[in-house]
């Protein structure tokens, strides 16, 4: 008798082990790919290391020297209020058009739909470098077309006139092309989370007198707020990020100082000044506040596996 249930129990022991085995090939690649490069900024970050020690010289170790001079430093907070400030806004901006994106392909016919999900395909898959260089040239201020079209619709200040010169100018430029870039990863996903939302719900509302807004908010969002709310911590990680776009546009005559987010204030730190201790505590730094900023959804989803 005991040899026979311990049996099923041998099994089922078997059984809960064999997902953590199938997950150790994904976290020793996870722990490779990244724990060495945090190890890396980490290391650094504790010592002196400039130009000298790229050519062999020894890095002396500072401890927190390198913290607590950065951390002083005026410059590093301005580009940090800058960046949540933009982050937040595209981020936002970002899930609020791909979600009525989204909603237009849920209403129209198969022929439109297709037609909308195959630009916004196009879009998605251009190149970062080449589309920075198209919006470029739309907004040039000699012959971009943005200022011949507001100039012919007699915004004659316009003429000739550089989005790249005033930070806020050039800030909104930076955001057009982020979103226009981001938006069809948001109404995909958020598109694919609607057709999960039975219609029969959706017509019971209705039968019941709600109308198209309130059967959006109280029967459409709660069943798809996962979906948003996933994609919108993924903008802001990826918005907080956000490096090649500005540096691209940067090289049009912006102001480097007035316009750096934190990757370009990183990049400005290790290739340009070969701070490279600076730099990698500036980016021990973002990292940190990339957990910060996704712990809330972290958060939930351990609230939920517990419920």
């Amino acid at each position: 008798m005991t040899t026979t249930t311990s049996a099923p129990r041998t099994r089922r022991g078997r059984r809960a082990r064999l997902p953590y085995v199938l997950l150790i090939p994904a976290v020793a690649v996870l722990a490779v790919g990244m724990g060495y490069p945090v190890y890396w900024q980490i290391t650094t970050s504790l010592h002196t290391y400039g130009l000298a020690q790229q050519f062999g010289q020894p890095a002396p170790f500072v401890g927190l020297a390198n913290y607590t001079r950065i951390l002083g430093d005026e410059r590093l907070w301005a580009v940090v209020v800058r960046s949540v400030l933009f982050c937040l806004v595209n981020a936002f901006l970002t899930v609020g058009i791909g979600v009525g994106v989204a909603l237009l392909m849920r209403a129209v016919n198969r022929i439109v739909r297709v037609v909308l999900q195959v630009s916004m395909l196009l879009a998605w898959a251009m190149p970062m470098v080449a589309a920075v260089t198209v919006w470029k040239w739309l907004f040039d201020w000699r012959t971009g077309v943005v200022n011949w079209l507001l100039v012919q619709l007699g915004a004659t200040s316009y003429d000739q006139h550089n989005w790249f010169a005033q930070p806020l100018s050039f800030f909104f430029v930076a955001s057009v092309i982020i979103v226009w870039m981001s938006v069809p990863f948001v109404a995909l996903s958020v598109f694919a989370a609607l057709t999960q939302v039975p219609d029969e719900v959706v017509e019971a509302a209705r039968i019941d007198g709600a109308g198209p807004v309130a059967t959006f908010r109280w029967i459409t969002v709660p069943m798809i707020r996962p979906v948003l709310a996933i994609v919108l911590l993924l903008q802001i990680i990826w918005d907080l990020r956000v490096f090649a776009q500005i540096r691209l546009l940067q090289d049009s005559g912006a102001p480097v100082s007035e316009t750096n987010l934190l990757g370009n204030f990183i990049f400005e730190l290790g290739i340009g000044r070969q701070d490279f201790a600076s730099a990698a505590a500036v980016s021990i730094l973002v990292l940190a506040l990339t957990v910060l900023v996704s712990w809330p959804y972290v958060r939930s989803l351990l609230k939920e596996d517990r419920s």
